[in-house]
């Protein structure tokens, strides 16, 4: 029992072979039925089985609110301590609606994050995402439902098929993740909607004819 305490991830072989190194000669089948008599045996949790992924084809949407992008990111604050971002993106006109930041992020935060953009735009038809836990949860998917939104997964290990989204991750983290030491989670905050603005105010974009998110918006309504 001492031995199972302390280690935890040990199957009965693994603790047979120990025992047997210590000089004890014990019989395997007396040691196992006392092992199982212990419940000490190890139950295998099965791995979680994605479902098949058909994935929509990336494109340029012909209007906003068609298709959204979401994904998560994770960074570190100076002390150490992990936090972890959520980025919502508007595949039409490569507008940032929230980057949520926080130490936690479940699938309960992330519709309320959803729900809050929706209020000042209305809900999407299709949201871009991968196979994160939180992101393939229950709770979304009765969100989704809910709202007639399509909760699109793309193809395990294939960032590409949520290009968008990849992209925009990668700038948010050159500007803003690699460029600051960040001593709370309120300065994450800050900076971040900072940098949101500039983003989508003033920082032209070559897919967009080098016009601005909010520019492009503008010029299709």
């Amino acid at each position: 029992m001492r031995l199972a305490d302390s280690h935890k991830r040990w199957g009965f072989g693994l603790m047979f072979r120990w025992l047997r190194r210590q000089g004890y000669t014990w019989n395997h089948k007396r040691v196992y039925k006392i092992y199982c008599e212990l419940a000490l045996n190890l139950r295998i949790k099965p791995k979680k089985r994605i479902p098949a992924r058909d994935p929509i084809p990336l494109h340029q949407p012909v209007k906003p609110n068609s298709f959204w992008s979401m994904d998560f990111m994770s960074d570190a604050l100076a002390c150490g301590r992990k936090f972890r971002t959520l980025n919502v993106l508007d595949d039409f006109n490569r507008e940032s609606l929230a980057i949520e930041v926080d130490f936690s992020l479940p699938a309960e935060r992330v519709v309320r994050v959803l729900d809050q953009i929706a209020l000042g735009r209305g809900y999407p038809d299709f949201i871009r995402v991968d196979n994160g836990p939180e992101l393939i949860s229950q709770r979304l998917l009765e969100w989704a439902g809910q709202h007639g939104v399509t909760i699109n997964h793309i193809q395990p290990g294939k960032p590409a098929q949520n290009g968008y989204i990849e992209r925009f991750n990668r700038t948010y983290r050159e500007d803003v993740l690699d460029q600051y030491w960040f001593h709370n989670i309120h300065e994450v905050r800050n900076i971040t909607e900072e940098w949101m603005g500039m983003y989508n105010g003033q920082r032209p974009h070559s897919s967009l004819g080098d016009k601005t998110p909010w520019e492009f918006m503008a010029c299709s309504v």
